[in-house]
């Protein structure tokens, strides 16, 4: 069972009843968040799945609803106790929110534990045993043994819980035991603590030899438990329970700021000890020891998490390292870029032939890798410039900037401080960059630097040229494998000349004037894609086809929606594919009849960002207006970012941008869910000839081809025939159908 937090006089308040829901033009965006992860948690449930991929999904639904927790929720439980009411864009107190969040928390965990039960079954007849003390053998015991006395005693400290031990502090996900003892000598009982460090893993594995061949798991909370006489002599274990703890991690910094490094470091340290926003411990804990854990956290007014099963799901990440390719999916190796292949690996001389575009993951990260060390070893390089939004821990990007650096190349690396849980890491990156003579920016107090770029002047026959990259995703080389996103590899002199201007706006708020291509937030990508949804609105309205295709991770912003609805309410044929978080409301007579909307979930996570127009003709077409970008439809990627908008203009990146990786988009049917006009989702029937998109983009050419221009058959069949049969673009009613 949970409870979320309310303040007492607001959770009293019987008329503060949130708005029915279908008086709202918008769904509420945290319930829409919570209603993407039950779709990632389903994933966990497909039986079409690897077993232990299914066990990773649930490892990541338990990891995203920590976040939620630590953010979303605790910003809510903060505006109910400052007594902000301000609503949300369905019309909700903050107060209301929360009410609303635990009936769908209440699901979301009972679901994870009934998935993990599940799991644990099917992995037990595949040999793997993760927590189960039945399959402890003898000698599995004596390694255990042996490993907690080794291992885990010189690092736990237990401590007792009365007036003369103050309470220790809990860290943000800390774990920790409480056991209830009774002396052996005078029967006396005393309540001892003991904080599992975060360096140990969650789960110890027994080694091979002591456990006949099978893969035994061991919580680290049932090792120390098992072995807790090690840790109490003298006494009798009457009780133990298994805790967790979440705190509030968001970050605000003072306007004022004068060292911008200097207060994240310093904010950091605060959020460890942010207020406790979440206890989850076991369902049978001992209610004294619970007591005085509720009473010493100070969680009157946090989020209560009972559990009969596992605490803290995020954790089995581990057991899916397990080593049984029979359990996971087949292995991928990514393919190099033919374009670039065929120019001997000269990034240089492949871009300046032609754009290149680059399919992630389908198509190797590492030629974006290879475009900075080319442009660190080249000596006619003389400048490069990049931002750094999330660059991972271990970063081939920072590398080749460090490279430039020391070969004396001008160097300029836009380290955004404010990406949330990756402050730590890009501060280290940072302090690494400018010892390496870096120059080294933090761009704006206010708005995040979100935009994907990198720039290199070279120096060459005809005076100095300019090649850039563009991304939708972040330099890093760990998500780079499993993230969809796009690649934009130009020697456009114009877009040269745009991102050069906006690296001076971030560097010296220079605000760019007379813009050739580049639309830029905030300070009018906003109204760029405005002026393109008016243009179908107009075409509409003339009798000239019109319709939208739009790919981001979630739309959330009003204004934005609102323009959405006046396209659909002027005819125009707008397909959303949204992953995650959507409040516009489909299907909606005489507001939103014309616009679907779909979320794919699947084995990568779909993450480019992709507008396209159709420009006076049915979509795909040649004409059509495309662009890929960094920014979501939020109000916080068009008003308070750094982002970029770039219009794809050369016929061959065209067409494959918009023929290829939306159209394919479009027609899956195995991975993808619709959402409906009430906010539920339902998965899209597969048909007899079910289409993976994901799959298709393994099997088939990359992207960046050969070069030519696309021709009809490299178009997948299954996409050719839908679309002349009109089932891409089709009315809402026949997609609600399917």
């Amino acid at each position: 069972m949970s409870s979320l937090p309310l303040n007492a006089n607001d959770s009293a308040n019987d008329s503060d009843k949130a708005p029915a829901p279908e008086e709202s033009r918008y769904f509420n965006r945290e319930l829409s968040w919570l209603a993407f992860n039950g779709r990632v948690l389903d994933e966990a449930m497909n039986a079409r799945y690897p077993m232990l991929e299914r066990l990773r999904f649930l490892s990541i639904s338990g990891n995203n609803l920590d976040e939620f927790m630590m953010i979303r929720v605790a910003g809510l439980v903060g505006q109910v106790q400052r007594g902000i009411d301000r609503p949300s864009i369905d019309g909700r107190s903050p107060s209301q929110q929360l009410r609303a969040i635990n009936d769908e928390l209440q699901t979301l965990s009972d679901n994870q534990q009934m998935v993990w039960r599940e799991l644990r079954d099917l992995l037990a007849q595949a040999q793997i045993h993760i927590a189960d003390e039945r399959r402890v053998s003898h000698d599995a015991h004596e390694w255990l043994k042996e490993f907690f006395l080794e291992e885990i005693l010189p690092v736990i400290t237990p401590q007792a819980l009365d007036p003369a031990h103050p309470f220790p502090f809990v860290s943000n996900g800390g774990l920790g035991l409480l056991f209830t003892l009774e002396r052996d000598s005078d029967g006396e009982q005393i309540i001892e603590m003991i904080l599992i460090p975060p360096a140990l893993p969650r789960f110890v594995r027994v080694p091979d030899e002591s456990a006949n061949g099978e893969a035994i798991y061991i919580s680290i909370g049932s090792l120390i438990t098992r072995f807790a006489s090690f840790l109490f002599p003298g006494f009798t274990v009457l009780g133990d329970g298994l805790f967790r703890v979440l705190r509030d991690s968001d970050i605000e910094i003072e306007e004022e700021a004068e060292d911008l490094a200097r207060t994240f470091r310093s904010a950091i340290q605060r959020r460890r000890k942010g207020r406790v926003i979440q206890l989850e411990m076991e369902e049978d804990f001992e209610p004294i020891a619970e007591q005085i854990l509720v009473e010493q956290l100070g969680i009157h007014n946090a989020a209560v998490i009972r559990t009969d099963g596992i605490i803290g799901v995020n954790g089995l990440a581990e057991i899916v390292e397990e080593d049984r390719p029979d359990l996971k999916f087949d292995s991928y190796s990514p393919r190099y870029p033919e374009r670039v292949l065929e120019h001997d690996g000269d990034c240089f001389s492949a871009i300046r032939e032609k754009d290149i575009i680059i399919h992630h993951p389908y198509e190797s990260f590492e030629v974006v890798v290879d475009f900075i060390r080319q442009a660190a070893a080249d000596p006619d390089v003389v400048a490069i410039k990049q931002t750094l939004y999330r660059a991972g821990n271990q970063s081939a990007v920072i590398n080749a900037l460090i490279a430039a650096a020391e070969e004396g190349k001008s160097v300029t690396a836009v380290v955004e401080l404010k990406a949330r849980f990756d402050e730590e890491q890009n501060l280290m990156w940072a302090s690494k960059l400018e010892r390496a003579g870096v120059q080294v920016i933090y761009g704006f107090l206010d708005w995040k630097t979100h935009a994907k770029m990198a720039v290199v002047v070279r120096r060459e026959d005809d005076g100095f040229r300019t090649y850039c990259h563009f991304g939708t995703g972040n330099y890093h080389p760990v998500t780079a494998k499993i993230y969809t996103d796009l690649s934009f590899f130009t020697a456009s002199p114009a877009l040269g000349r745009d991102a050069a201007k906006v690296f001076n706006f971030i560097t010296g708020y220079v605000e760019p004037e007379n813009m050739e291509m580049l639309a830029i937030a905030p300070l009018n990508l906003r109204e760029e894609i405005y002026a393109n949804i008016d243009h179908e609105i107009a075409n509409a309205r003339q009798g000239l086809p019109a319709a939208i295709w739009m790919k981001c991770n979630q739309i959330t912003d009003e204004a934005m929606i609102d323009r959405l609805y006046a396209a659909s309410e002027a005819g125009v044929e707008i397909e959303l594919m949204v992953r995650g978080i959507c409040c516009l409301r489909p299907g909606i007579a005489r507001l939103s009849e014309n616009i679907r909307v779909k979320s794919i979930i699947g084995r990568f996570l779909e993450h480019s960002r992709i507008y396209a127009f159709a420009n006076g003709a049915a979509l795909p077409n040649a004409k059509a207006k495309v662009f890929i970008a960094s920014a979501d439809l939020m109000e916080r990627n068009l008003d308070r970012r750094i982002e970029t908008l770039i219009p794809v203009e050369n016929r061959t990146v065209h067409d494959q941008v918009l023929q290829q990786v939306l159209l394919a988009n479009l027609l899956d049917s195995e991975q993808s869910w619709w959402l409906h006009s009430d906010g539920s989702y339902s998965r899209v029937e597969s048909g007899p000839k079910p289409f993976n998109c994901h799959r298709y983009f393994m099997t088939n050419p990359s992207l960046s081809g050969r070069g030519g221009a696309l021709k009809s058959e490299d178009v997948p069949k299954l996409a050719l025939k839908q679309v002349a049969e009109g089932e891409v673009g089709a009315s809402l009613d026949t997609g609600a159908a399917a």
